[in-house]
C-alpha cells in the first residue's frame, strides 16, 4: 500500500508541474567559446592578470607574497621563453649555414665556369662577328 500510496503523490506531485531539461555538462567551459573569440584564453585560471598578478599588496606599496601557482607558472613561462630564444637562434644558425652553403655553391660554379675550356679557331670568330 505505501508503494502505491507513493506513485500516487508521485503522480499529483509532477501532473500540475512543467518538466523542465537541464544539462550535466561542466560548467567549468562556460564562456570558452565567447573568450577564445575575443583573444583571451580558453579558461579564466590559464593566464591573465588575475591569475598572474598578486592578490594583494602591502600598505607600504610592496607587492605580496606569491602563491605556489603563480610561481609555477612564472617558472613555466620562463621555461617556455628560454626554449623559445633556444629555437630562435638554432633557426638564425640554420639560416646562415644554409646561406653560406648557397655562397660556396655559386662560387664553385663561378669556378668551374672560369677553368672551362675556351672556344678557338672558326667557332670563335663566328661568335665575335656576331
Amino acid at each position: 500500500m505505501a508503494t502505491s500510496m507513493a506513485a500516487v503523490v508521485g503522480l499529483r506531485l509532477t501532473a500540475g508541474m512543467t518538466v523542465r531539461h537541464f544539462s550535466c555538462g561542466s560548467i567549468h567551459c562556460a564562456g570558452k567559446t565567447w573568450r577564445v573569440s575575443h583573444g583571451f584564453a580558453p579558461s579564466d585560471s590559464e593566464y591573465g592578470p588575475l591569475t598572474d598578478l598578486p592578490d594583494w599588496s602591502f600598505a607600504d606599496g610592496r607587492p605580496g607574497i606569491p602563491w605556489k601557482g603563480q610561481l609555477r607558472r612564472r617558472e613555466q613561462q620562463e621555461k617556455f621563453v628560454r626554449r623559445v630564444i633556444m629555437l630562435n637562434k638554432e633557426m638564425d644558425h640554420g639560416i646562415r649555414v644554409w646561406e653560406e652553403a648557397q655562397d660556396k655553391a655559386a662560387m664553385q660554379q663561378e669556378e668551374k665556369r672560369k677553368i672551362r675550356l675556351k672556344e678557338k679557331g672558326a667557332l670563335l670568330r663566328n661568335k665575335t662577328k656576331k
